[in-house]
């Protein structure tokens, strides 16, 4: 697979969860060592779809930073940016806007889910914000996205944009190709039913890679499972210690098989431990790597600003051409 241009972004909710960093920030760091142009935005844009204090907003896009350069994310290897620093996100979401119909955007599940939680109001920003993810990604010409499954249909909106772009201003756009996530989507440990969120109001359904040894275990040993005391695999009949299994295997780098082997004669509340005590293991010199970075903001915010300028050297060219193209110079 020929990758030419890597972007991805993460929403700045504080420090991610477990999920986070296995479905995505652990596949950035290795991506960064494959590829020779990659480009991970801090997307505060995006965040402001749902309500955000402004206090808590600063402060999330530093923890996020903090975290994502404590996970072995190098800003010596990649363009580490926050995304408002580049002002031609905005300006080009307005103009892929104009190229996109309303009845597709209401069409995305993601609309209605959080449309639910906005007493099924939605504001502009939260219908559209689907058609920032496109510029997001067409403002540096990117080639490939990592992308996790609740993001799919979003990158096929992108593509569709690409091409709708390139049919009416003629071929500009690469159309940006997918790298999916190989690990299995974690999901909560109170409700196996749902993937893993910051936004659980159950404490105890999230991991976050920040949490104290005391507080990784109290979190599993309460981790739904189910009546049979066996450790196996069968995510449609035993979703709880499926989800374990996966966890499990996602943190250490073993097959589901392998773990499964190990883990024979276990019952689920000794093998609760076991998941609990590789989590910890996993994450102890991410967190404390991650309270070294929380103290040195001016650091923190210097990545974001170096990170921004180069992003807006390599976006410059190709929006000017883009303004050139659709007739404002």
């Amino acid at each position: 697979m020929v990758v030419d241009r890597i972007f991805s972004g993460i929403q700045p909710t504080g420090t991610p969860h477990l999920g986070n960093y296995l479905g995505a920030i652990q596949n950035w760091v290795n991506l960064q060592e494959e590829c020779s142009s990659v480009l991970y935005s801090i997307m505060d844009m995006h965040s402001l779809t749902m309500p955000k204090e402004p206090a808590v907003l600063r402060q999330n896009i530093l923890d996020t930073t903090a975290a994502v350069l404590a996970c072995g994310i190098d800003p010596k290897k990649c363009f580490l940016f926050r995304q408002s620093l580049v002002p031609e996100h905005a300006e080009l979401a307005w103009i892929l806007g104009c190229l996109t119909n309303v009845p597709r955007l209401l069409r995305l599940p993601q609309w209605k889910m959080k449309r639910a939680s906005q007493n099924n109001e939605g504001t502009v920003g939260l219908l559209t914000y689907p058609v920032l993810q496109a510029a997001d990604i067409l403002l540096y010409k990117s080639t490939h996205v990592p992308v996790g499954e609740d993001q799919v249909l979003h990158l096929e909106l992108a593509q569709d944009i690409a091409q709708h772009f390139n049919k009416k201003y003629g071929e500009f756009f690469p159309v940006p190709k997918a790298i999916l996530s190989t690990t299995k989507k974690i999901k909560s440990l109170r409700d196996p039913a749902v993937k893993m969120s910051k936004s659980d109001p159950q404490k105890l359904a999230t991991v976050n890679i920040a949490d104290s040894p005391d507080e990784i275990v109290l979190k599993f040993r309460k981790a739904v499972t189910d009546f049979t005391s066996e450790v196996t695999y069968d995510p449609a009949s035993r979703p709880g210690v499926s989800n374990l299994v996966s966890i499990h295997a996602a943190v250490t780098g073993l097959s589901i098989k392998e773990v499964l082997h190990q883990s024979a004669g276990l019952d689920t509340a000794h093998y609760k431990m076991v998941v609990a005590e590789s989590v910890i293991k996993k994450f102890a010199p991410i967190r404390n790597e991650i309270k070294k970075l929380q103290e040195d903001k001016s650091h923190l915010i210097k990545v974001l600003e170096d990170g921004a300028e180069k992003a807006k050297e390599l976006a410059a060219p190709i929006y000017q051409e883009i303004r050139r193209l659709v007739g404002f110079q």
